[in-house]
């Protein structure tokens, strides 16, 4: 089928003359790349794609120094004027049915929250299913406006929601768009950037179409095509392991891409952005989460402006969509991170390994260390070097660990220079236990440590102490405990003694934790208490979510 106009379509012809620097240029990339270019320049005109203008070439729709020419690999030469005639598209919108939320409206203006993923306007890539398709249906006095833009007087991405204002009489257009090009409206939009930015600033910093990439905008120097371009922020919300931010932004200038733009200028692009940000994608749900929509996480938040006709001050609000708000959410949540402690022969094995039943992540420091301890391992190595043949009499055998705890036993000091060295290799292997468990996405994992007291790995939010620990001690009285160790692991009273003055007092122990799970009852018991202590931990979760929530919800509500 001919692309040609139809003969009684009504045409408009573009003339370009080719620049040196497109010297050598294939005739469809110029006039591709000059009709984006005249587009921006102009903030109207049509949108071309690459193979539209091909098949107008093929069709004889271009020419050549007043010559047509049907090959589109033809190369252009400096000086040369080059046209391309196209058929101009309707001038009228017919209606579409479709919602519309209406945040408010009288007889001159509407202003709308625009959800994500429709199109503002026609145009060649989407001639119908946009926003004005559904405004005049809505609005029947847009009628009286010519084009296919009918009450449009700024426009936001598709993939972006939020506020939008439209003019509904031809002199409230005209007047709204005096008022946008000599920046009199104020604009603020919500958006979740990757890393944090600090905590406020500006850019200035010209945007023009991309060198290389013609779909994408960049900073272009003036010179080169660049429109000036000025962007402001603020850090709303700042996460504290710097994966996020909910920053607001102002734009005092309307670019195209002009946040998305400048925050992937300054190094913190929005998530979920394919053309300007990385390919990193959301972090693993921790627990059942909806999946997110691949749109760039940018909410057109207020709007204010002075009424074209009452000349009354007008500001509005508008908090972002769900999609939004989970995916801060989701960014800001972190793993359930359980330490459990307790006295030798409390049970602190038997209830970890109950939670690993239940399908959660588990770790333990004495296997840690059983392993550390191994020939070639970090433990092994360190006791080699300090102490010789004394503790690893073979340097290719395991350490003689009966020697190693008499030793320990025997003295204080050694004691206290062991833990030194191998409590920091412990430390790290639980790091990298609960990176590796977040990293999968897991709403929670849970570390048995039998000193994390005594080797000063508190809980808190302090520096060098351990944030987002729960700690849950396992309490079971002394009698019964070396009743467990006699009986079950054969430990002498002399063994028992040593083992419970190197740790906190019982009673100590527990009231530093923040849960408590009693076992000094039957296996049974401690099955019922390890079904109760992961309804808490859900319930905990649930709660902190809860927090969060309102927390974000207090931030865009301002």
């Amino acid at each position: 089928m001919s692309n040609l106009p139809h003969p009684q379509a009504e045409t408009r012809t573009h003339s370009f003359t080719v620049a040196p620097e497109h010297a050598g240029q294939r005739l469809d990339r110029f006039l591709g790349d000059a009709m984006a270019e005249q587009r921006e320049r102009d903030g109207h005109g049509d949108a071309v794609s690459r193979e539209k203008v091909k098949r107008a070439i093929r069709d004889g729709a271009a020419t050549v120094q007043g010559r047509a020419c049907t090959v589109p690999n033809t190369r252009v030469e400096p000086g040369q004027t080059v046209t391309l005639t196209l058929a101009v598209p309707a001038a009228k919108v017919t209606p579409e049915d479709g919602d519309l939320a209406v945040l408010y409206r009288d007889a001159a203006i509407a202003v709308l929250d625009k959800p994500a993923g429709l199109t503002v306007h026609p145009c060649p890539s989407c001639p119908e299913g946009t926003l004005v398709h559904r405004l005049v249906r809505h609005f029947p006095e847009l009628a009286a406006q010519e084009g296919f833009r009918p009450g449009i007087v700024h426009r936001i991405d598709k993939d972006t929601s939020g506020l939008l204002l439209v003019a509904l009489t031809e002199a409230v257009r005209l007047e709204l768009s005096r008022a946008f090009a000599e920046r009199q409206v104020h604009k603020e939009y919500l958006a979740l950037v990757h890393g944090v930015p600090k905590a406020q600033g500006e850019l200035e910093a010209p945007i023009g179409r991309h060198p290389l990439h013609k779909v994408k905008m960049a900073v272009v120097p003036e010179n080169r095509g660049g429109k000036p371009a000025r962007s402001a922020w603020r850090v709303l919300l700042a996460d504290p392991d710097g994966r996020f931010a909910l920053v607001a932004v102002r734009i005092f200038t309307g670019r195209t891409h002009q946040i998305r733009v400048h925050m992937a200028h300054l190094g913190h692009p929005l998530w979920q952005d394919a053309v300007y940000g990385p390919s990193e994608a959301v972090p693993p749900a921790a627990g059942e989460l909806p999946d997110f929509p691949s749109r760039q996480m940018l909410h057109a938040w207020r709007l204010s402006f002075r009424h074209p006709e009452t000349d009354r001050d007008m500001h509005f609000t508008c908090p972002p969509p769900p999609d939004f708000a989970a995916l801060a959410l989701r960014l800001s949540r972190r793993m359930q991170r359980v330490v459990v402690t307790g006295s030798p022969g409390c049970g602190k094995s038997a209830l970890v390994r109950q939670l690993g039943e239940a399908g959660l992540p588990v770790w333990s420091a004495d296997a840690a260390v059983a392993r550390l301890y191994e020939p070639g391992c970090g433990g092994h190595h360190l006791l080699r070097g300090r102490y010789g043949d004394r503790f690893v009499p073979d340097p290719a055998g395991p350490v003689d660990k009966r020697a190693l705890f008499a030793a320990m036993q025997a003295d204080a000091a050694l004691r206290r220079e062991v833990e030194d060295m191998i409590h920091p290799l412990a430390r790290h292997d639980m790091d990298a236990f609960f990176a590796q468990a977040e990293a999968s996405g897991a709403p929670v994992a849970v570390a048995e440590v039998p000193l994390f007291l005594e080797a000063g790995w508190k809980a808190g939010t302090q520096p060098n102490i351990l944030p987002n620990i729960l700690l849950v001690g396992v309490h079971c009285p002394f009698a019964e405990r070396a009743r467990r160790l006699e009986t079950h692991r054969g430990w002498p009273p002399d063994m028992i003694a040593a083992m419970e003055a190197w740790q906190w007092p019982e009673a100590d122990k527990m009231r530093a934790c923040h849960l408590v799970v009693d076992n000094s009852g039957t296996p049974e018991d401690l099955t019922r208490r390890a079904r109760g202590l992961l309804a808490e931990l859900a319930r905990l979760r649930a709660a902190r979510d809860a927090r969060a929530a309102d927390h974000l919800a207090s931030l865009w509500q301002a």
